[in-house]
C-alpha cells in the first residue's frame, strides 16, 4: 500500500519547512554559516534536532536550500530596479545599486551569501547565485550594444566582470558598514561597460 499524504498533513510539513528556512535565514544573518548548525536552527524554529534533520539531511543542504530561498527574493529585487530605468547603462547601474545597497543592509547574511568560507553543496548554489545576477546584467548589456549605447563588447563576459568586482569590492564593506563602495561601484561600471561617467567623459 502506498501512503498518501492528506492536504493537511502536507501542509504541515510545508509549514514546518518553511519555519526552518526563516530560521536558518535569522541565524546566517546573525551569526553566518558557522553560526548556523542543525541544533541552532531547531531551537530558532521551536521544532526538535530530528525534525531538521527530516527535512534536510544536513547543513550544508539546508544552507544551499536556503541560499534559493534568497537569491530568488534579490534577483527579483534586481530585476524590478533594471526594469525601472530606461537605456542599457542606467539599468546595469541600477542593478549593481540595488544588489550593493541590499547586501549593505544586512551585511552578515550578505557576507555569507558572497564570500564566507562555506561547504562544497553551498558553493555550487553560489556559483548559481552568481550566475543569476550575470544573466540579468548580460541581458542589459546586450541590448545596450544592439542599440549602439554602448561598445561592442561580450555580454555574458562584461556581466560577469561586474558581479565578480562586486562582489569582490563589498567583501571588506559588508564587514565594516562602509557604504561608500557604491559609489566606486557606480564609476567603475560605467567605466567597464565602455559608458562614460562624470569623471571620464
Amino acid at each position: 500500500m502506498v501512503y498518501r499524504r492528506t492536504p493537511a498533513v502536507q501542509a504541515r510539513l510545508d509549514a514546518t519547512r518553511d519555519a526552518i528556512i526563516d530560521a536558518a535565514v535569522a541565524l546566517l544573518a546573525e551569526h553566518g554559516y558557522a553560526g548556523c548548525s542543525m541544533a541552532a536552527v531547531a531551537e530558532r524554529a521551536g521544532v526538535g534536532t530530528g525534525t531538521v534533520y527530516r527535512h534536510f539531511p544536513g547543513k550544508a543542504e539546508l544552507v544551499a536550500e536556503l541560499f534559493t530561498h534568497v537569491v530568488t527574493r534579490e534577483v527579483a529585487a534586481v530585476e524590478k530596479a533594471a526594469g525601472s530605468h530606461d537605456g542599457a547603462a542606467e539599468r546595469v547601474l541600477a542593478v549593481v545599486r540595488t544588489f550593493a545597497t541590499r547586501a549593505l543592509k544586512v551585511p552578515r547574511l550578505a557576507y555569507a551569501l558572497l564570500g564566507e568560507p562555506v561547504d562544497a553543496p553551498v558553493e555550487r548554489r553560489r556559483l548559481v547565485f552568481r550566475q543569476a545576477f550575470r544573466d540579468v546584467i548580460a541581458r542589459c548589456v546586450a541590448e545596450g550594444v544592439t542599440t549602439g549605447e554602448l561598445p561592442p563588447q561580450d555580454a555574458a563576459t562584461t556581466a560577469a566582470a561586474l558581479v565578480g568586482a562586486a562582489a569582490e569590492v563589498l567583501t571588506g564593506p559588508l564587514r565594516t558598514g562602509e557604504a561608500t563602495a557604491v559609489e566606486q561601484l557606480h564609476t567603475f561600471t560605467l567605466r567597464a561597460l565602455g559608458a562614460r561617467d562624470a569623471t571620464h567623459p
